[in-house]
């Protein structure tokens, strides 16, 4: 407990120091010229810096805005900027992976710089290294890939654009790249892992102004810990992702197709073999008129094979929620809902939904126990901004196993607990608080604890202890 002191109040120390880091210039001293600097992403690639052009960089209030854009011809077309991160995370479990003899502390940092290229507004080249790392982890797995990357080539990729008229362009982008797609319950980077997810081939990227239909062809880059890493060679990952806006409401559609080819084996639930899954689905998402209301629905369905025998699963996901914009602290409320099948016997043709690549940390807890396999999850949470720069949210879940012939999946999709047929599926609930501040434009700090209440199911499989998961995280950027 020494260390984990130790490492919280390093971890505050830094905070409070970056808090309270001057300005480089007096106020006084500077006038900002009108422009509107892009949000940080997930996909720093998506941030378009160009609006810094014409700007007298050395007269703004961001002494970053002085690599953001460099010019390096005398028109400006071709120029280069400079990004990164750091982020530090303290981590405290007890009774880890549901057994009260896993507790430990540990720190897990992760850093980034990239580079920007632009070549005239057709041609692109960005690349992206990290180095992600962690402290003594005495829990099952140890350091795992999830925790330490030591150093990496995260992105490296080429943009050619060629215009197709007024308003529509198509991107070529071959090389190493992530990969991102609507809420992230399928496809996303991992932004909570410390190491990140990235995957190799060619994407092709068509934007009408109205709609953007995004083609990829990719192998996927496991994480090698002390090694550079390499596509895997029998992870082939390839569909389509198209994203529009219906003008009449103002709904928001996406409609994808993806298929996923494993030429190594896969066991689900009894079944083994090489594995063709091919998933289809959509989702609509926005607001009701221009009332407090908000929706989000997603629905998929998966078909192919496993070995000799066929697939055929699917997932449903909802979530409706109401903001009080009158109301002090703008506090919104939410109800969610989500279903991922679950195989109906053992061995034979498979009904177990697979999340591929997903972000179900954002979905069934921040604990990640529960993944979007065989999985029934409720949930109902509360957001509130009381200070201008805290955001305060709590949440609900509650789990039960979609079929009890099928096992317990966690959030990367691994086996959790082998299938107990005729026992409760009552898998369990999970509260999950967090607290979000804003120090500035670059520096966000996160304060969280979630704790997991195990439901009958654990408690008749094996060890059934309750889990408890805090952290804090800094991170800045820039």
């Amino acid at each position: 407990m020494a260390t984990s002191s130790r490492l919280f109040n390093a971890l505050i120390a830094a905070l409070l120091t970056l808090a309270v880091i001057p300005a480089f210039a007096p106020a006084d001293e500077i006038l900002t010229p009108k422009f509107t600097r892009p949000a940080y992403q997930v996909l720093r690639q998506n941030e378009d810096w160009s609006v810094l052009a014409g700007v007298d960089r050395a007269a703004t209030d961001d002494w970053f805005d002085r690599i953001k854009y460099i010019p390096l011809s005398d028109d400006g077309d071709i120029w280069v900027g400079f990004g990164g991160s750091a982020r530090m995370r303290l981590e405290s479990w007890h009774a880890f992976s549901f057994s009260d003899a896993n507790n430990d502390e540990f720190l897990l940092t992760r850093f980034s710089l990239h580079a920007d290229l632009h070549l005239g507004s057709n041609f692109r080249l960005f690349a992206e290294g990290k180095s992600a790392l962690s402290t003594d982890r005495d829990l099952p797995g140890g350091k795992r890939t999830l925790d330490v990357d030591e150093l990496d080539l995260q992105q490296l990729f080429v943009d050619v654009k060629l215009p197709l008229g007024d308003q529509t362009t198509l991107t070529v982008r071959p090389g190493r790249q992530m990969l991102l797609f609507g809420k992230q319950r399928l496809v996303s980077p991992l932004p909570w892992a410390n190491t990140l997810r990235t995957w190799e081939g060619v994407s092709a990227i068509l934007d009408t102004g109205h709609c953007k239909i995004h083609g990829f062809w990719t192998q996927f880059v496991p994480v090698n810990k002390y090694d550079f890493n390499h596509s895997d060679g029998q992870t082939d990952f390839w569909g389509v992702y198209a994203t529009g806006t219906i003008p009449q409401c103002g709904t928001g559609v996406d409609l994808y197709f993806f298929g996923r080819n494993l030429s190594d084996s896969i066991t689900f639930n009894g079944t083994t073999g090489p594995e063709d899954r091919y998933t289809i689905g959509g989702r609509l998402h926005g607001k009701v008129g221009k009332s407090g209301f908000d929706y989000d629905v997603e629905g998929a369905y998966q078909f192919g094979d496993i070995g000799a025998f066929d697939i055929s699963a699917f997932m449903f996901a909802m979530e409706t929620g109401y903001t009080f914009a009158d109301v002090f602290a703008k506090p919104r409320v939410w109800l969610g809902f989500d279903y991922a099948s679950g195989d109906r016997s053992a061995g034979g043709d498979v009904q177990t939904f697979d999340a591929l690549f997903p972000l179900g940390h954002a979905y069934y807890g921040f604990i990640d126990l529960v993944g979007r396999q065989n999985a029934v999850g409720f949930n109902a949470g509360a957001s509130a901004t009381p200070l201008p720069k805290l955001n305060v949210a709590l949440s609900g879940h509650f789990f039960w196993l979609a079929d009890d012939a099928d096992a317990l999946y966690n959030a990367g999709g691994a086996l959790q607990r082998a299938a107990a047929p005729g026992v409760s599926r009552d898998i369990g609930a999970e509260i999950d608080l967090t607290l979000k501040y804003t120090v500035s434009r670059h520096i966000s700090a996160l304060l969280g604890y979630s704790h997991f209440f195990c439901g009958d199911y654990l408690n008749n499989t094996g060890r059934g202890d309750d889990v408890d998961f805090a952290y804090l995280e800094i991170e800045f950027r820039f």
